[in-house]
């Protein structure tokens, strides 16, 4: 997330709410034991092997905090890291590097854990067709940080939002009346440009999208021996989708299916954070 204009009209704003999150008037603890400016630095450590992301979210939330705080960054986001390992010397005023400590953690150990679980779920699929896709299961004002950690580790994005994109799910259909009908609403009222995705439980749905000319069709908690035979019926009438409680330990059971996508909400509401601390705070 190196694109100054991206930072600046959609991240700032969501970090310093957390900032406010944490110090809603004071620091009380670090203002306790240093209460004048102290120039200072301390070390960003790396304490597991994992995929590196959120490194200028990290910077921007000390910079929030105080513009001439620096940070000498030894890696950039997507990068292998390794336990140990050292990845960042940050300089400054040592009240900002207390008080911006945790929140500046919290983006980078989240998004690096989702960039790392994401990479992965991708590898399992190398040498296959299918690509690995996120969802809108993201945790709320985290989804900015968690979509683009999610390309950082090697996956794609599905829609951002729901103005993003036109996906027809079960009670879309149920309040259309059909999957035909709902297809052909969306049809009606959607720009031209606009693809339509439509959820399929069995067969006899999936025959009625094909027909009814979805662009996509999801096939939604199938097992393999059904989703081979979707394919077939779709016959690359449409794009395919796979999805439904897709994680590490199932997607190697999807590759043989012929899928074009696989989605998995799996990516950024279940990967654990990767631990990364600041150690050797000293005065400089």
């Amino acid at each position: 997330m190196n694109n100054n204009i991206t930072m600046t009209l959609n991240a700032d704003e969501l970090i310093k709410m957390a900032l406010r999150e944490d110090i809603s008037s004071e620091d009380v603890t670090t203002n306790s034991v240093m209460p004048e400016a102290q120039p200072g630095e301390v070390d960003l450590i790396c304490k597991q092997d994992g995929i590196i992301c959120g490194m200028d979210v990290y910077e921007r939330t000390f910079k929030l905090l105080d513009p001439d705080t620096v940070v000498e960054k030894y890696v950039k986001d997507g990068d292998e890291v390794k336990n140990g390992q050292l990845m960042a010397k940050v300089k400054g005023d040592i009240r900002v590097l207390l008080s911006g400590e945790r929140v500046a953690l919290n983006y980078l150990q989240r998004m690096s854990g989702i960039a790392t679980y994401t990479n992965q779920v991708a590898s399992l699929l190398k040498g296959s067709k299918t690509v690995l896709l996120d969802t809108r299961k993201t945790t709320p004002n985290m989804r900015i940080f968690e979509k683009y950690a999610v390309k950082c580790g090697g996956g794609q994005n599905h829609r951002y939002n729901l103005s993003d994109g036109i996906l027809l799910k079960d009670n879309h259909i149920g309040a259309a009346g059909s999957i035909t009908k709902a297809i052909e609403a969306a049809k009606a009222y959607a720009p031209f440009v606009r693809k339509i995705e439509i959820e399929t439980e069995t067969l006899e749905q999936v025959k009625e999208a094909v027909e009814a000319g979805a662009d996509i069709i999801m096939l939604d908690n199938m097992d393999v021996a059904t989703m081979k035979e979707a394919v077939k019926i779709i016959d690359g009438r449409a794009k395919t989708e796979c999805s439904g409680n897709v994680t590490k330990e199932n997607i190697a059971n999807i590759i043989d299916s012929g899928v074009d996508y696989v989605s998995s909400g799996a990516l950024t509401h279940s990967a654990p954070i990767l631990d990364i601390s600041m150690k050797n705070l000293h005065s400089v």
